[in-house]
């Protein structure tokens, strides 16, 4: 259902004090799928456009950072390459996960906004100032999400999400030519 005209404006009102965005991984940075060869390594698939995103939000002054239930090298690099300030690997309680960033990035929770797709990334979105997920989230996350993208999962999820934060923050969602 589309937001009304004073949801529209109560969303923009909080996106415009987000200082921190907290992503999900599976089914949010990436389309979900798992590629696994013959010697069981494991391949994820991420969008170079939710990166281009995530570097928007940095050069913005939005800190960022990962949360996830995953413990994958596969995070590891994709975060080092991004320069994700904070990652959180194997979390079985994203919610204490989410309090421990808050206090460790010295935000309060109503500043902070997380994206997610599954049930397990219902307690952190109940918990945060403002809650995103992409358009193929679970039913239960897309009911309590404030932001359901119109892109789904690994496809640009993330970005478009940058894009709504840093618009209502009157920043930029361009780079110089030299950047």
């Amino acid at each position: 259902m589309p937001l009304q005209d004073d949801e529209k404006k109560n969303l923009h009102d909080k996106l415009r004090h987000i200082e921190a965005v907290v992503m999900d991984v599976d089914g949010t940075m990436t389309d979900g799928a798992m590629y696994f060869g013959a010697n069981g390594e494991v391949m994820k698939r991420f969008s170079v456009r939710d990166g281009m995103g995530i570097t928007l939000l940095q050069r913005a002054g939005i800190r960022t950072a990962i949360v996830t239930s995953e413990n994958s090298p596969i995070v590891i690099s994709r975060a080092a390459k991004l320069k994700i300030e904070r990652v959180v690997l194997g979390s079985r309680n994203k919610k204490r996960a989410i309090i421990e960033l808050s206090e460790q990035l010295g935000t309060i929770l109503g500043n902070i906004a997380y994206i997610g797709d599954d049930v397990n990334d219902a307690d952190p979105m109940r918990l945060c100032g403002v809650s995103a997920c992409p358009s193929d989230a679970v039913a239960t996350i897309r009911d309590i999400a404030d932001f359901i993208c119109t892109s789904e999962g690994g496809k640009g999820a993330v970005r478009e999400f940058a894009e709504a934060i840093l618009i209502a923050q009157g920043k930029s969602i361009t780079l110089p030519e030299s950047w």
